[in-house]
């Protein structure tokens, strides 16, 4: 789990680190809030492999790898995850998918063009 706020600061935990409750309960903390992070402004699902794109509110955008990304605690306050500028805050971040336009071909036939889902043509000429 990725957690971020809005003063740039973050951090992975580890998903078993967040127990299942039943209903009614107060939730649980995520990352500690305080004057130094700010409000939390997103939290997602990741893998040590992914990419994110961090998003501020004055239109920077700065692509980072998960695994730069120290695994902390659940309870804990976090690392930078993107220094900001005066004024600026972090409003959004988003797990990259990768386009597979490079590697659609893997499975092809090597002629680059997209399979459209037709059976291949097995008849034979005699």
């Amino acid at each position: 789990m990725l957690t971020a706020t809005e003063n740039g600061y973050g951090k992975r935990t580890h998903i078993s680190e967040y127990t299942r409750h039943g209903r009614g309960t107060k939730g649980m903390i995520a990352i500690q809030q305080s004057e130094r992070n700010g409000k939390v402004v997103a939290a997602t699902l990741v893998a040590a492999e992914d990419e994110i794109m961090l998003i501020t509110d004055k239109g920077v955008l700065v692509r980072t790898r998960v695994a730069e990304i120290r695994e902390m605690g659940r309870a804990t306050q976090g690392v930078t995850l993107m220094a900001l500028d005066e004024g600026a805050k972090l409003i959004g971040l988003q797990r990259i998918a990768e386009n597979d336009a490079a590697g659609a071909d893997a499975e092809g036939d090597g002629d680059g063009e997209a399979d459209n889902g037709a059976a291949p043509d097995t008849t034979t000429e005699q």
